[in-house]
């Protein structure tokens, strides 16, 4: 399945894509795409429903983030050895994991605004891995069993909040908007491996980040079992799982973003994104 939450923001309603491409109404059915919505038993509910049946949504609707009210944002960085690569960095011994707090999801075609006083805003496609069965001490080879879907996320960076302004990671990735998420949340059943998905963001029509999930140094099963160690994963809480090469963080000169520069990506079966970046408030 494919699950959506469309409408304005703040007032999304639960949505489902159907295979002819039409979007389908599931307010009638459940309240949101989230917490018990995603555990196995109402992932199971909402595929015994008939399409066909469910009401349709008007094609010009507003497509917010896939997934209402997360729990936690558990993001991973310097997860793909290519990226590592390029900032000269060695790999991690262990997953490095960050928080960006869950009010800067946004809408897959939003606008992404300019921070205040920002100057170095990045972007980072990355794979989102969303969690559908409490997770507390899983092994890895048990992990993807709490997987309810995956997501296109893209980890949007204000650098020198990040690194320069002290303290830990979060204040850099947290700005309203800087995490686009969706269109869709794609059910685990339709996603054999996701090792071997390809990732593509482009700035302006050219390519800046091309890569494949088989990069990943902790696996998404590696990335489960490690977090479930240090806190329980609930239904509903998303795992950004790390960004492949071509930021602009890590190229020379850096090549910031800057307002008007369109962002474009995509992740195959998963769907694509597509931003503008307007000038700060």
């Amino acid at each position: 399945m494919k699950l959506m939450r469309v409408g304005g923001s703040g007032a999304e309603r639960p949505a489902m894509l159907c295979p002819a491409g039409r979007m389908r109404d599931l307010s009638g059915h459940v309240n949101e795409i989230g917490g018990e919505a995603l555990t196995p038993a109402g992932l199971d509910r909402l595929r015994a429903l008939d399409p066909t049946t469910l009401p349709e949504l008007p094609s010009t609707i507003r497509v917010g983030p896939c997934v209402g009210r997360p729990g936690k944002l558990v993001c991973v960085g310097l997860n793909y050895s290519d990226h590592a690569d390029e900032l000269g960095m060695n790999y991690p011994e262990e997953p490095i994991l960050f928080s960006k707090a869950t009010s800067s999801l946004a809408g897959p075609y939003d606008d992404i605004e300019m921070p205040r006083d920002g100057e170095a805003l990045d972007y980072e496609i990355e794979l989102a891995v969303v969690i559908g069965a409490k997770a507390r001490y899983v092994s890895r080879a048990q992990a993807l069993n709490h997987v309810a879907g995956y997501a296109l996320f893209n980890d949007v960076s204000e650098r020198n909040f990040q690194t320069r302004r002290g303290g830990q990671w979060m204040k850099g990735k947290s700005h309203d908007g800087f995490g686009p998420l969706g269109p869709w949340l794609v059910t685990a059943d339709e996603v054999p491996d996701p090792q071997a998905l390809e990732l593509e963001l482009s700035v302006n029509g050219g390519v800046r980040q091309k890569g494949s999930t088989g990069r990943m140094i902790f696996s998404v099963a590696e990335l489960i079992s490690y977090i479930s160690r240090f806190m329980t994963l609930e239904p509903g809480d998303i795992i950004p799982t790390g960004t492949p090469p071509g930021v602009a963080m890590g190229m020379s000169p850096p090549a910031w973003l800057v307002p008007g520069d369109v962002l474009e990506l995509a992740i195959e079966g998963l769907g694509a994104q597509r931003c503008r970046i307007l000038p700060p408030p």
